[in-house]
């Protein structure tokens, strides 16, 4: 049945539409979100929706093919390090040894982007492209640095390098986790 397939295509295709908006310099919201925010649904009157449902349990879910990682990769901050007092606006530096910064939308081999996590309870899905929030900031311009503003208080922080399209490499290259206080 190509139905599941199609809805599989729309929701790759509406979603990486919505990462390389979040990663252009165009801050205007896309035409479907603006409107209400979702894709909008098909008309499956007159088709047979238990059997689709049924069609579509029985098919596993797609598996996106995640870019490998050379052994040894590594990306760390230089600055700030684990435990800094820091002020508002705190200016943060990444490293990457092992691998090259490139753009996101470039397709090259050891490569990628970084993405910072903030405050992050847990971890990512590693199998699918990075969301872009208030928690997940892309730089996807290939930046290794960013001046940002953060709240008085204590904030996590932590870098995960993403490939062409936001998704994690296998094996993953992500810092430590690093903890600072913001007066």
């Amino acid at each position: 049945m190509r139905i599941p397939f199609q809805r599989s295509l729309l929701v790759a295709l509406v979603a990486s539409t919505t990462l390389l908006q979040a990663c252009s310099d165009n801050q205007e919201p896309m035409a479907s979100e603006a409107e209400n925010g979702a894709p909008v649904a098909e008309d499956h009157s007159g088709h047979d929706m238990a059997a689709m449902e049924s069609a579509e349990s029985e098919e596993a879910a797609p598996q996106i093919t995640r870019s490998t990682a050379p052994e040894g990769a590594k990306v760390s901050f230089v600055t700030p390090v684990d435990g800094d007092t820091v002020t508002s606006p705190v200016t943060i530096e990444f490293s990457l040894e092992g691998m090259d910064v490139v753009p996101a939308g470039t397709e090259q081999e050891n490569s990628g982007h970084h993405h910072l996590l903030i405050d992050l309870a847990e971890a990512p899905d590693m199998g699918m492209p990075l969301p872009a929030n208030d928690n997940v900031v892309h730089f996807g311009k290939g930046q290794t640095s960013t001046t940002l503003e953060l709240t008085p208080g204590t904030h996590t922080l932590q870098l995960l390098l993403g490939d062409y399209r936001h998704i994690p490499h296998e094996p993953p290259v992500m810092s430590e986790t690093i903890t600072i206080t913001v007066e």
